[in-house]
């Protein structure tokens, strides 16, 4: 079972993802003008962590948009399910490929006012890369869809490395569908 835990408490994300800073007091300072807007009720980052084992994959699924769902994010049927199919994909690399090196795995969701993104961490170093369709082959082509999916919807994926040597790939989608 997947428990899923909010980071930092009740600490919310504004759009740039620095959380909401220091905010200045007195009544008619007006550096008062500057602060950032009071976060949305559904703002927020939540982190989950599962053995890297077939099982993970639909139990990250169903977390990601039972947790969606549960805290109201403003978003479409085709946004959600673009970022269920981006989260299997990211899951199942990571069973498939970085388990021997990293038994645990981890999903996070952080959603801003505008945004959300999802990403996957694991502690095997190698960075993959989308490959080219080949037609002749059954799988391969999870990177390429994660790619395709988040261009779709005008957002932007990255591959990253982590301090301790693995690895964090995560795509960002704007919650409005792109023009």
């Amino acid at each position: 079972m997947v428990t899923i835990e909010r980071k930092g408490g009740d600490r919310t994300m504004d759009d740039d993802g620095r959380g909401p800073g220091p905010r200045p007091e007195g009544g008619g300072d007006t550096n008062a003008d500057r602060r950032p807007p009071e976060p949305l009720p559904y703002e927020g980052v939540w982190r989950f962590t599962a053995p890297s084992v077939d099982a993970s994959v639909p139990q990250a699924r169903h977390a990601v948009r039972d947790l969606l769902a549960r805290q109201g994010v403003p978003a479409s049927d085709d946004l959600v399910q673009g970022l269920l199919l981006i989260v299997s994909e990211l899951v199942t690399n990571v069973v498939r490929h970085a388990a021997l090196l990293s038994p645990m795995l981890a999903v996070e969701v952080a959603v801003g006012a505008e945004w959300v993104r999802v990403s996957v961490e694991d502690n095997h170093p190698y960075r993959p890369t989308a490959l080219e369709a080949d037609h002749a082959q059954t799988g391969g082509r999870g990177l390429l869809l994660v790619t395709e999916i988040t261009k779709e919807a005008g957002g932007v994926y990255d591959v990253e490395h982590t301090a301790t040597g693995g690895k964090v790939i995560w795509a960002a989608l704007p919650l409005k569908p792109a023009p």
